[in-house]
């Protein structure tokens, strides 16, 4: 039986995204989801192997898309072979032959696959590979040259790498006694004596690190004109907190100086409660209390910029973003006016949105209504989120 091992669990730092950059969505779907479908088509299971912290949020993508295989979960490790070694933990034992793939590179191709398993069954391994195109020098620690290969010899290897699991395995083994760490499952193949062999791979098979990959992906889809689904989906949301002693006045994430705070379960930040139930309302994914009753101890006091992120989290997990949104603020005093270039950016920051595309107002009621006598502090927001479906994947 043929599993695959799909490895979710870097920080993504060099994205700049504040997060694992296989949860951030390409043309309307995550990176994560575009990866598990095309490898699914061709194994008889999955192990997703993920970082702790990205656990909740990989499971409801993952488990949203009806995979026609078996999907099973490893934590990921502090490097990628540690995180391959708690795959192969979670494999069954029917599982004797093995595509590890890197989420990242999502944009493989069903021929890239078969050609790497074609060559495993008769060669023992498969690993996809391309030929080097420009001149490379090997260079000392001070920049002098040392050497130029000859680049007719030279390959840049893809994944998923299809090997027998007993051999990866063994290779495995054989790397923990030596102390060894590889950069792929090839180079634990070549360190124990096996012979590795090339499969052909993709130049458009790329690996998505930095945010100019991102750009790149999207003219890779765009050139194979891949049918699209999109709509636009509009989400309304309002919400009151009393004033009160004791509190402090959170607004947006920001910290506002004033006499009285909001009354709430958690940091009762009303401007974001209200942006979070336009959000989630756009979707028909309920409202803040479902998800975060108040009910519920672990979200006693929480910063509600936590709670922004859980639900992008949610919008993503059915393959949704918000593209636009417009939030007011409505209160007699304080004066909000100063604060709210900052209110903006945590709230660009955190959705991953221009700052363009957020817009944030405080206005007065003259005096009038429970605003306007002080008593308490209310919002009204309205969201525009895009929903896109890759149709070529359903």
């Amino acid at each position: 039986m043929w599993y695959a091992l799909l490895l979710a669990g870097g920080s993504g730092s060099r994205m700049q995204a504040g997060m694992n950059k296989v949860l951030l969505p390409l043309q309307g779907m995550t990176i994560l989801a575009r990866s598990a479908l095309t490898l699914s088509r061709h194994v008889d299971g999955l192990v997703a192997v993920i970082r702790p912290e990205d656990m909740p949020q990989a499971k409801a993508i993952l488990e949203s898309l009806s995979l026609p295989c078996p999907l099973l979960f490893a934590e990921g490790g502090d490097t990628r072979q540690a995180s391959v070694k708690n795959g192969l933990k979670a494999l069954p034992e029917a599982a004797d032959y093995l595509l590890i793939h890197d989420a990242a590179r999502c944009l493989v191709t069903d021929t890239v696959i078969e050609e790497a398993k074609a060559c495993a069954l008769r060669y023992g391994s498969g690993i996809p590979s391309v030929p080097v195109i420009d001149t490379i020098k090997i260079a000392s620690a001070d920049g002098w040259v040392r050497k130029t290969p000859d680049r007719a010899s030279l390959y840049a290897m893809q994944t998923p790498q299809a090997v027998a699991r007993r051999d990866l395995e063994s290779a495995m083994q054989t790397a923990e006694q030596d102390a060894f760490l590889g950069t792929d499952d090839a180079s634990l193949l070549e360190h124990a004596g096996m012979q590795v062999h090339l499969s052909p791979g993709d130049p458009d098979n790329l690996k998505i690190t930095r945010p100019q990959d991102m750009e790149q992906a999207k003219r890779i889809l765009a050139k194979e004109d891949r049918p699209m689904e999109k709509a636009w989906h509009v989400g309304h949301g309002y919400d009151v907190h009393r004033l009160t002693d004791g509190r402090k006045l959170i607004l947006c994430g920001v910290e506002i100086p004033y006499a009285k705070g909001l009354d709430g379960h958690s940091d009762a930040d009303v401007a974001l409660h209200a942006l979070m139930d336009a959000m989630l309302g756009s979707v028909a994914l309920g409202d803040i209390g479902h998800l975060f009753p108040d009910t519920d101890d672990a979200y006693l006091g929480i910063s509600s910029m936590v709670l922004l992120q859980k639900c992008r989290e949610a919008l993503h997990a059915v393959h949704a973003s918000v593209s636009q949104l417009d939030l007011t603020i409505v209160a007699q005093s304080p004066k909000l006016a100063p604060y709210v270039p900052a209110m903006r950016e945590n709230i660009s920051h955190a959705l991953a949105l221009p700052l363009s595309c957020v817009s944030v107002k405080a206005t007065t009621t003259e005096h009038l209504g429970f605003e306007g006598r002080g008593e308490g502090i209310s919002a009204t927001a309205v969201v525009m989120t895009e929903v896109v479906t890759d149709a070529s994947m359903n």
